[in-house]
């Protein structure tokens, strides 16, 4: 008996075979491509989701060498925000526009100046951000009247492949909350939001918890996938939700940390208590509590930047070479800072025309400096979220990182001085896709709840504690780091007029 976690991620696809003990039993990826068609943008065609999932599955289980009846119940994770229309065909509109794209800037300050502060607390919990959902739709409404015309269904990215699977308009609460069309508080479509936006509620899916069957798999894609048709499809949740279930990250004190493309900072809560300020999201959680989070568009995106674009790194061997290069450089980078702002920035500024920077070089640095620096700029990037939250009040005692460069000890030593936090590693390995596969077991009632799957799946098997000299340095650059950004930020505002982006 097994559970099926897919993860719709931004560059790839990841399917996850899990029994009931937790094992993973196989993984497969597929990647798609993202479409650049203007700077500042960011899209993807639905339809190449489906293709590598659809093909994927099969391939998973000729691999796996198991039978597809075993499949339990199918858990669903995903990029988050991105805006998919169908009409009334289910016919894909458009090409869907990512949570990085940046196109939205007007609209996302005509909500916020619009709505107001007040109202969007009140009625969402979170301020308009380029991202997400709601300000794609009123860009779409303004400059492609024609196909908002056409719309009939909106719907997030992995609840398209939801559709594909069942037949079935539906999402669940965690990635309906990054919408800003939804009230998080309730735990359902806000529609005072959707009336203040002249938005149909119509058009939206029906929202679920993430471990209730929203639909069963219908007789056209077990075709496709060779699954068994009537194979429940629950809710599931946006990819760093998933994340966070993966990590055991589920009752408040423990902080996720997502090193991934992006950068999160993730804190569960008992109950709903956004920021005051708005500066970091509420959004509802997985086990039916909530959760605060911090964004940064690019984290481990900017190591890949330098390596690919500018290092010209033509292999692993290389890249391991570059970090060596960094790991023996002191904290602190001989005085360099970074600003990783290749895609704007999320959490705190909120400012789509913030761009990537080094400050501070001389003619003794070299490329360890500034590798190490990217890396020191991307965890004080995650430091202004965890400060946020501890202004809350919200209790962190440790930090449990996930990504790909989650096992790296450079960037994990890193962190762990910087938050001067312990930083641990757990037993999943699989990110979003384990989380998806967990809740799929949870929804078929294999565990009680969330809780209880998490307290048996996950574990901790390695711990870096903070180096109390090291964090003082790292407590002083940050306080430099800080200061850059207000100083730049009409100079990345006065770019964006003279070269767009």
């Amino acid at each position: 008996m097994a559970f099926l976690g897919i993860d719709l991620g931004t560059t790839m696809l990841k399917l996850l075979l899990m029994d009931e003990e937790g094992k993973v039993l196989y993984t497969l990826t597929r990647e798609y491509p993202i479409y650049y068609p203007r700077s500042g943008w960011a899209e993807q065609n639905p339809r190449e989701w489906w293709e590598a999932a659809g093909a994927g599955i099969r391939e998973l289980f000729m691999k796996a060498g198991l039978s597809p009846e075993s499949v339990r119940a199918i858990g669903l994770s995903g990029q988050m925000h991105g805006l998919v229309l169908l009409d009334e065909h289910n016919k894909v509109l458009m090409p869907a526009l990512l949570w990085c794209d940046q196109r939205t800037r007007a609209e996302s300050d005509w909500i916020n100046e619009t709505v107001g502060f007040e109202h969007l607390k009140e009625w969402t919990g979170n301020k308009s951000f380029t991202g997400f959902t709601a300000s794609k739709l009123l860009w779409v409404k303004a400059e492609q009247p024609e196909i908002y015309e056409k719309i009939r269904h909106i719907l997030l990215p992995k609840d398209y492949i939801r559709l594909q699977l069942t037949g079935e308009y539906a999402t669940d609460m965690s990635d309906a909350s990054g919408t800003l069309l939804f009230d998080v508080a309730k735990r359902e479509w806000s529609v005072d939001m959707l009336e203040k936006l002249g938005i149909d509620k119509a058009w939206l899916p029906r929202c679920y918890e993430s471990t209730a069957v929203t639909g069963k798999l219908s007789l056209k894609a077990a075709a496709v996938t060779g699954l068994r048709a009537g194979t429940p499809v629950v809710g599931g949740a946006g990819d760093q939700e998933c994340g966070a279930v993966a990590n055991g990250a589920v009752v408040p004190g423990i902080l996720s940390v997502a090193l991934g493309n992006s950068g999160v900072v993730f804190a569960c809560q008992d109950r709903y208590a956004a920021d005051p300020e708005l500066r970091l999201h509420s959004f509802c959680a997985a086990n039916g509590k909530w959760h605060v989070m911090g964004v940064m568009l690019s984290a481990v995106s900017c190591i890949k930047w330098w390596s690919d674009n500018i290092c010209r790194c033509k292999s692993i061997d290389e890249y391991e070479d570059l970090l060596g290069e960094a790991e023996v450089i002191a904290p602190g980078s001989g005085g360099v800072l970074f600003l990783p702002y290749l895609l704007g920035e999320r959490t705190p500024h909120s400012d789509p025309h913030a761009r990537g920077s080094f400050v501070g070089l001389d003619m003794t640095h070299h490329r360890g400096h500034m590798t190490r620096a990217i890396m020191e700029g991307v965890c004080f990037g995650l430091k202004d979220s965890l400060d946020i939250i501890r202004q809350l009040q919200i209790p962190v005692t440790a930090v449990r990182v996930s990504g790909g460069s989650g096992r790296s000890m450079l960037w994990r030593r890193i962190l762990a001085d910087v938050f001067s936090l312990p930083v641990d590693v757990t037993t999943v390995r699989e990110g979003p896709a384990y989380g998806a596969a967990m809740l799929a077991a949870v929804g078929a009632q294999a565990f009680d709840d969330v809780t209880q799957a998490c307290q048996a799946l996950v574990g901790v098997v390695e711990r870096v504690e903070p180096d109390k000299e090291s964090g003082q340095n790292y407590l002083m650059m940050h306080e430099l780091y800080k200061g850059l950004y207000p100083t730049l930020r009409e100079n990345f505002a006065a770019k964006a007029k003279v070269f767009g982006g």
